[in-house]
């Protein structure tokens, strides 16, 4: 007798409304050492896999009630589900084969079966389960060590900035001015690490499921305000321009109010700003906001952010939001600025687009529903 190579035992769900198919394919799997469970129609199985999810379903496609087609469906629709295997089970032809595949199944066999064809599809359907179930288990733990390792270094990164500070203020002694300019370099590039562990921290909490939104009525306005006036130093250091156009009128009714977490959304408004600023050498950068209304008569508080700047390759522009995704320039980051804005902005059901050409600069915009 031949055993799957996983040490634990591996549990297959049979659903079949004939008797005699369950208990002879019971039988077969059984000698191969697997864990059976038998089910005569798809309201069981349904309310099986939600109390005790197998590792593979082998699902009779005609049945009674449910056929197996919309068991199949309903299996695949639930979030709440983690990956199962399915294996159709049907005496038809190409055409109920490919309704079951588009309806999420991953394999079948039609009847009558050869048993050597059954287990080999089992064993491959198993290792598929057993791969996917690794690499999610692998995802979970590099998520936590990523997690405990930002939280344990923000610590001492923390302490670092305050104790350069106190040095830079000579707390203990005079310095000199050398000494001044390293300290403050220091201080520069302890605090340009310390915001990318704290938005690793961020990624980190939106992965898991962790980060909380504190949603209440957010003046759009009054943010992006804040934030242009907070980085127009930076910008006139490199002698550009910052403009701020705002079109919308305090007298008007088309207030830029939208239901949102404000420091969330101005960690956004902050990064696009500042990314603006960062990849840009000559000109200046262009902050816009005003009211959209869509073809569905939806309203939208429309933010664009547009640079002079470097600009982004076009094969580039589709994968820029994701994780860990940095830029060819010389000054890209860590590649997670653009993906927790992105993040934050899908949290808030807006949507996030770039439009850059190399050399012409960039223009990024956020489009958030209004209330």
């Amino acid at each position: 007798m031949s055993f799957p190579d996983s040490q634990i035992v591996d549990r297959i769900l049979v659903v079949d409304d004939i008797i005699d198919n369950l208990y002879l394919v019971q039988a077969l799997l059984e000698s191969e050492g697997y864990e059976v469970k038998l089910l005569v129609n798809g309201e069981t199985a349904l309310k099986e896999i939600e109390q005790l999810p197998p590792n593979l379903i082998l699902l009779d496609v005609m049945m009674p009630g449910i056929d197996g087609y919309e068991v199949t469906r309903r299996i695949r629709n639930n979030p709440d589900n983690d990956y199962i295997p399915i294996l159709l089970v049907t005496a038809f032809d190409d055409a109920s084969v490919v309704e079951g595949l588009d309806a999420g199944a991953d394999d079948f066999i039609r009847k009558p079966f050869d048993t050597d064809e059954l287990l080999a599809r089992v064993r491959s359907l198993l290792r598929l389960k057993h791969s996917i179930d690794a690499q999610k288990e692998m995802a979970r733990q590099r998520e936590d060590f990523v997690s405990r390792l930002t939280h344990d270094l923000r610590t001492p990164l923390v302490a670092a900035d305050r104790m350069l500070n106190v040095f830079l203020q000579e707390t203990f002694c005079k310095i000199s001015p050398e000494m001044k300019k390293a300290i403050a370099a220091m201080i520069r590039s302890n605090h340009n690490l310390l915001e990318m562990v704290n938005t690793l921290l961020e990624v980190s909490r939106f992965e898991a499921g962790q980060k909380t939104i504190n949603m209440e009525k957010c003046n759009m306005v009054s943010i992006v305000e804040e934030v242009v006036q907070e980085l127009t130093p930076l910008a006139q250091e490199k002698n550009l321009t910052l403009e701020f156009d705002n079109n919308f009128s305090e007298q008007s009714e088309d207030v830029s109010i939208i239901n949102g977490d404000k420091l969330e959304l101005r960690r956004v408004v902050s990064n696009l700003i500042g990314n603006a600023i960062k990849f840009t050498d000559e000109g200046g950068v262009k902050v816009r906001l005003s009211k959209l209304i869509s073809d569905t008569a939806k309203s939208w508080v429309k933010l664009e952010v547009e640079d002079t700047g470097y600009g982004i390759a076009q094969e580039d522009q589709q994968s820029i939001f994701e994780r860990f995704r940095q830029g060819k320039n010389k000054r890209s980051g860590s590649g997670l600025g653009l993906h927790l804005s992105n993040r934050i902005i899908e949290t808030h059901h807006g949507e996030i687009q770039v439009f850059s050409e190399l050399g012409k600069g960039s223009l990024f915009t956020v489009l958030l529903p209004s209330l």
